[in-house]
């Protein structure tokens, strides 16, 4: 009797795990359905920046040249993209520190998008200024998503609120996250990003 209630209990579960990966991919934001997936990605490691996994560091306040550690996911072109990441800064002596970008990739490379961080706690959009979200503090975890539709909008929502919505143009993007110093900026900083999920449409 043990053994046949074994036998049902695996085939239950057996069941049940094929039913939840035949349901579609529920993003924390937006309207579905959506998709999940996995991109690949590079390490960026330039000038003092170094990388441990999800652990990101600038460890010198230097406030010039390309000091950057990040991941570089591949370029998407076309179709709606979903970004979503929680960041927790665990030390930051410096302050206008780049943690998530959109990017342009070729013929028109450049960035698009960089949501930063001023010591203080106060979230940004380097590209026009705008106040996007306070409270980023020492030891505060803060979830980030960015929804792109390429050729239509770009969307950032700040621990599920929609904090800014701009135009996009149509081409190629790539998503990055980590820590790089803004034009402004400049380390020391520690970051941690976690939860990293991403979702198309």
């Amino acid at each position: 009797m043990r053994r046949r209630l074994r036998t049902a209990g695996v085939v239950a579960t057996a069941v049940l795990g094929l039913i939840a990966s035949a349901i579609p991919a529920n993003a924390q934001v937006g309207t579905g359905p959506w998709t999940a997936e996995s991109p690949s990605f590079n390490v960026q490691e330039r000038g003092c920046g170094q990388v441990d996994g999800l652990n990101f560091e600038l460890t010198c306040s230097t406030g010039s040249g390309d000091q950057r550690a990040e991941r570089r996911y591949v370029t998407y072109t076309g179709g709606t993209r979903q970004f979503e990441g929680s960041f927790r800064i665990t030390s930051m002596a410096g302050s206008r520190i780049s943690l998530k970008q959109t990017f342009r990739d070729a013929p028109t490379a450049g960035p698009y998008f960089m949501l930063a961080v001023e010591r203080g706690g106060r979230l940004y959009a380097v590209h026009g200024g705008d106040t996007l979200g306070s409270g980023a503090t020492v030891g505060t975890s803060v979830r980030v998503n960015t929804v792109h539709q390429v050729g239509s909008t770009h969307k950032v929502y700040i621990n599920g609120s929609l904090k800014q919505t701009v135009s996009s143009s149509g081409g190629s993007y790539y998503d990055k996250f980590g820590a790089y110093r803004t034009a402004s900026g400049a380390g020391p900083v520690k970051v941690t990003w976690s939860g990293i999920k991403f979702w198309r449409k």
